[in-house]
């Protein structure tokens, strides 16, 4: 009999934590009830991304932030930036070599925030901190790519439409290799992957990532209608072939952190609600088009979403944010470790 007592208990509180978690009611965060698979790794920071071994994580302070690290076995934060001044950092990833790719402003005011975003440079930063980072003289809309693999990036320079063109920009998308000479990086071999006016529609392309595990093409975002709506593309940088992965006019589909294997990639999505992307949660989506499968829940508590995932080279984990429904994209408040083999079980 105690035994009954207890399974029936047991069913009813598992049937009570459903109940919370289909229905957040105002006011509560996502943090509040975390299911077993995603553990909650920082109060603050932004755009993660994974070290080779899969030991660290770099992530930035906040937009316009400083450069941090931290050991995912002692969760102890190092700032890499903060021995030099800067006008803060937009995007930092780690080189295949593991020094550190660097995105940010020359120079702007709080009234040009806005447009310094958009309109940042490359740096590399030696992983041993003891000198400023060195220009590579490129500039960059939104976020580059970088390879796993090799010294190799890709990234996007925009245009801004002129009066009666729309709120659409222009865009074109680059690769070049990373090479040293005397330990001082450059860019060599810089070529053209696309111009965004030789695709069939008007769109804003950002590079994502070059899929693996050959490297052979290239993931990206095609914007439209100013950055409302987004679709993932793929273009194979041999062929300059180019295949929609979605095309979802009424929905976000922005990729995300790509699957060691290449078979999935990650997505910002707000197909479960429809509502921009200020309510988006993760979304996984195999390339072959036979799965796309919502992995977070964070947008279904109101204020809150989820974003700018990146998977983990053995395909074991996923570091991602969160933010409020109100902030920017990719502007977020605090990093979370999502466990693929736990959430599967």
């Amino acid at each position: 009999m105690h035994s009954r007592r207890l399974s029936l208990l047991l069913v009813l509180l598992a049937v009570f934590r459903s109940a919370i978690a289909a229905d957040p009611k105002a006011g509560e965060s996502p943090i509040d009830h975390l299911p077993p698979h995603i553990t909650h790794l920082t109060a603050f920071g932004e755009r993660a991304d994974w070290s080779r071994d899969g030991k660290k994580i770099l992530f930035l302070s906040k937009m316009f932030g400083d450069a941090m690290e931290i050991d995912l076995a002692s969760r102890q934060i190092e700032n890499l930036t903060a021995l030099y001044p800067h006008y803060g950092y937009t995007r930092a990833m780690y080189l295949s070599n593991g020094d550190i790719l660097l995105s940010g402003p020359e120079s702007f005011t709080p009234e040009t925030a806005g447009q310094a975003r958009r309109n940042c440079f490359l740096y590399v930063l030696d992983k041993g901190l003891a000198k400023p980072p060195v220009p590579l003289g490129v500039r960059c809309n939104e976020g580059p790519a970088i390879s796993r693999r090799r010294l190799h990036i890709a990234w996007t320079e925009w245009t801004d439409p002129k009066p009666g063109e729309g709120n659409t920009a222009f865009s074109k998308m680059f690769e070049a290799d990373v090479v040293y000479s005397n330990g001082v990086p450059a860019i060599a071999n810089r070529k053209l992957i696309i111009d965004g006016a030789d695709l069939p529609m008007r769109c804003t392309m950002e590079t994502q990532n070059f899929r693996p595990p050959e490297e052979r093409e290239l993931i990206f975002s095609a914007y439209t209608d100013g950055g409302r709506y987004s679709d993932v593309l793929g273009i194979d940088l041999a062929s300059k072939k180019v295949t929609h992965y979605t095309d979802s006019p009424e929905d976000y589909d922005e990729p995300e952190g790509i699957y060691p294997d290449g078979k999935y990639t990650l997505v910002e999505c707000d197909k479960h609600n429809r509502r921009g992307t200020g309510y988006i949660d993760i979304w996984r989506l195999k390339l072959d088009g036979t799965e796309y499968k919502r992995l977070t829940f964070f947008s279904d508590y109101p204020g809150y979403k989820a974003s700018n995932p990146v998977v983990s080279d053995d395909g074991r984990f996923i570091a991602f944010q969160m933010a409020m429904s109100t902030y920017a994209p990719g502007v977020g408040r605090g990093l979370f470790i999502y466990d693929i083999k736990k959430a599967e079980k």
